[in-house]
């Protein structure tokens, strides 16, 4: 078995990523690896803030994507708050794009080894169990996944 030496935490900012981070923390503590943690903003979102601005409406997509990540980043530092990570190793990704697509790639790109991710808190009987990206990962990821779930 190859050694574990880059851990993927995929968080959707859910009820969910608190304890995803803790647990992707804590494996990369014990196994000595760099944690990336990924979040994706959706492409439908920002096709809607396109469709508002074509509407004849002043808003900026760039402006507004902007205005996201740095909302984002800083709720992922309360998030962090405490967690035992090694900040100099730490790498942070936002893209957007297609959730699935994104973090496929960057499974690819930045050679992990293992993804941590966690149920989307959809409540439809379809996704009750696990998130719809979450189960399209366990499908097409190229490397193990964990699925985190809440106690």
């Amino acid at each position: 078995m190859k050694d574990i030496k880059r851990i993927l935490a995929a968080i959707g900012f859910s009820k969910y990523s608190r304890g995803i981070l803790e647990y992707a923390a804590l494996l990369a503590t014990r196994l000595d690896s760099q944690l990336i943690i990924a979040n994706v903003i959706n492409i439908r979102d920002m096709q809607a803030v396109s469709g508002i601005q074509s509407m004849g409406y002043e808003v900026d997509p760039q402006e507004y994507k902007e205005g996201i990540i740095k909302e984002r980043k800083a709720e992922l530092e309360k998030l962090m708050e405490g967690l035992p990570v090694d900040r100099k190793s730490l790498k942070t990704i936002f893209r957007v794009g297609h959730p699935l697509d994104i973090l496929l790639k960057i499974v690819e790109e930045e050679k992990i080894d293992l993804v941590v991710m966690g149920p989307k808190g959809r409540t439809d009987l379809q996704h009750v169990l696990v998130g719809s990206v979450a189960e399209k990962m366990f499908r097409y990821c190229p490397v193990p996944l964990v699925s985190y779930r809440m106690r």
